[in-house]
């Protein structure tokens, strides 16, 4: 499911990590009609768009746009898809409960992490 070109009859599966606004932004940069369907692009217009998708810096994307912006291991601003997206939300878990964090306790104990009251609900699970 990564970002490989295959011939032009398969059909390309969903991406994580990109949305609906993502998603027209990167068509606009590679010049692709928005009102065409996957199935009916051509080889040339896949391999620009996943180029786009693959380094979006370069074609001026603002940073403001990406979905990992200054990344705790190498402080750059970058865009995780698919596969990689879930290692990297998992790595932020597991950084989180290493350090003791406030966030990464209530994710280990399976507790609201965001501030919402939990005196009467969340009780799914365990004993009253």
């Amino acid at each position: 499911m990564g970002l490989v070109v295959h011939e032009s009859g398969s059909f390309q599966h969903i991406l994580r990590g990109v949305g609906r606004r993502y998603a027209n932004l990167v068509c606009k940069k590679a010049d692709v009609d928005l009102s065409k369907r996957a199935g009916e692009l051509t080889q040339e217009e896949l391999e620009r768009i996943v180029t786009i998708m693959q380094n979006p810096t370069q074609y001026k994307i603002p940073a403001w746009f990406l979905n990992r912006q200054k990344d705790v291991v190498d402080g750059k601003d970058h865009h995780v898809l698919a596969n990689n997206l879930e290692s990297k939300l998992r790595d932020d878990l597991e950084r989180l409960k290493k350090m003791r964090a406030h966030r990464g306790l209530r994710h280990s104990w399976h507790l609201r992490v965001r501030g919402q009251h939990t005196k009467t609900t969340g009780r799914k699970g365990k004993s009253i």
